[in-house]
């Protein structure tokens, strides 16, 4: 398991570092303190499970980084971190594709059971945020988004619903994760998003999981 923590204090890099071996004790954790440094590691490694970036960086506002995560690699799961935090600041993270929003105060347990759903595919919704999630659309808006979709990328998506990671189904589908990798993004741009947890998040949203499984 290789993480990428992003924070420009390096007490806070060495504190996370610790507490991400509650997760394996194998864990390899890199860290950058600004962002250009966190982009020119994830351009070097292609094999990190997860990000976790603060919202506070000296050269880039952490939001504006998801979206340069979100371009470059929308596949790749960003957790938030913040010494602080409101409603709006957690909305805001989320709607930019963040797989998850944490607080650097919180219980290291609470950290580390956030980080085991984000790395099994899930998307971790602070409880805080829970109250203002929007309604479901409306039935006919899941039509039209089933109708941009290949069968190959409605398997796809179904097996992103489930949580399998892109190396899963390339396995089960027996593609080259290239392949499956370019099918994600179409399924991305179907939903008129920017990441593959928005994706799913819109997926359910239109009630997608559900038409499926049933089906």
């Amino acid at each position: 398991m290789k993480i990428l923590v992003v924070d420009d204090h390096a007490l806070v890099r060495e504190g996370l570092h610790q507490v991400l071996k509650g997760l394996d004790e194998q864990v390899v954790v890199l860290q950058a303190a600004h962002c250009a440094a966190a982009f020119e590691l994830v351009a070097a490694h292609n094999d990190i499970d997860l990000v976790l970036l603060d919202y506070m960086l000296p050269d880039m506002n952490g939001i504006d980084a998801l979206d340069v995560f979100g371009q470059e690699h929308p596949e790749l799961p960003i957790v938030m971190l913040s010494g602080t935090s409101s409603r709006q600041m957690m909305r805001q993270a989320m709607d930019k594709g963040a797989a998850g929003f944490l607080t650097k105060t919180g219980p290291s347990q609470d950290m580390l059971a956030a980080l085991r759903r984000v790395l099994s595919g899930e998307v971790y919704v602070p409880p805080e945020i829970l109250l203002d999630d929007e309604q479901p659309a409306h039935a006919d808006s899941n039509i039209e988004r089933r109708h941009q979709l290949t069968p190959r990328q409605e398997q796809v998506l179904s097996m992103l619903l489930d949580g399998y990671s892109t190396r899963d189904i390339s396995q089960k589908l027996f593609l080259a994760e290239e392949t499956t990798k370019t099918h994600v993004s179409a399924i991305i741009r179907a939903f008129g998003v920017k990441t593959r947890l928005q994706a799913v998040l819109a997926a359910e949203r239109f009630g997608y999981g559900k038409a499926q499984r049933s089906t």
